[in-house]
């Protein structure tokens, strides 16, 4: 079985155990998807010891507007501050990350805490634009085989997603926020996952809408301002509730803000 064909079997595995609609299933069976969602599988769950895991993703935006509003550092210190909060939990030894850029390129496909690439100034740069839907879909396609891949092998799984950007979608090609939101739903109707936003204020965009388009709920949304003092205090609060989640805190709860 090649690796296209695994990740196909581990969704429908997933629709089959009712973890994935039928909907849910149709969205993610397009061609090249496997393959997408194949390079962010990462670590072997045979090479795992936890009892049971907690999967952080996030998805920092690397398009241009980044650049031009100068968030660049803001971005990339924030990502680092949320792996260095996590680091220091009681946790740790139980989170696996995965970082995607908006645009798809796999800074770290899942690999336990202590492997997980750090964003720098040569592995980032925002110079492109913003397929959001199309790679959100991408992303929380791999969140849902990688936890489908945990739990058949009897580890029961956690998994905390969060999607950055300073713009609606600009540029996605065959899915639309409807489609999203399918996979959220799904994702949320079993109370193990939780999807978060961040909307970097770009002074126009009304990210609540976008984001609830998408299937977000309220409480998973954050929206900073665009100083980067802003931006670094929306990554500590996500990083403050990844680290209660891995924790064993309650899925339902919230940033409050």
């Amino acid at each position: 079985m090649n690796n296209d064909d695994k990740t196909k079997k581990l969704l429908a595995d997933a629709h089959k155990t009712g973890a994935l609609s039928a909907t849910g299933l149709a969205t993610l069976d397009v061609v090249d998807l496997g393959a997408q969602i194949q390079a962010g599988l990462g670590v072997s769950v045979d090479d795992v010891a936890a009892s049971e895991v907690v999967l952080v993703t996030m998805m920092p935006d690397d398009s241009g507007s980044i650049a031009a509003a100068g968030n660049i550092g803001a971005v990339r210190d924030g990502h680092n501050l949320v792996l260095d909060a996590l680091g220091r939990s009681r946790q740790a030894g139980e989170v696996f990350v995965h970082t995607r850029y908006l645009n798809g390129h796999v800074l770290t496909p899942y690999a336990p805490l202590t492997n997980a690439v750090r964003m720098t100034t040569q592995n980032y740069s925002a110079d492109k634009g913003t397929p959001l839907y199309d790679q959100t879909v991408v992303l929380l396609g791999t969140v849902l085989a990688k936890s489908q891949e945990f739990t058949q092998s009897g580890v029961p799984v956690r998994t905390v997603t969060l999607l950055i950007t300073d713009g609606a979608d600009a540029g996605s090609t065959r899915c639309s926020a409807r489609d999203v939101k399918t996979l959220v739903q799904d994702m949320l109707a079993q109370e193990c996952h939780v999807v978060a936003a961040m909307g970097i204020s770009d002074g126009a965009t009304d990210f609540k809408r976008v984001f609830r388009d998408m299937g977000i709920p309220d409480r998973w949304i954050l929206t900073p301002g665009n100083s980067a003092q802003e931006i670094r205090r929306a990554f500590q609060v996500f990083s403050q509730s990844a680290a209660a989640i891995g924790g064993g805190a309650a899925m339902l709860g919230g940033f409050g803000n």
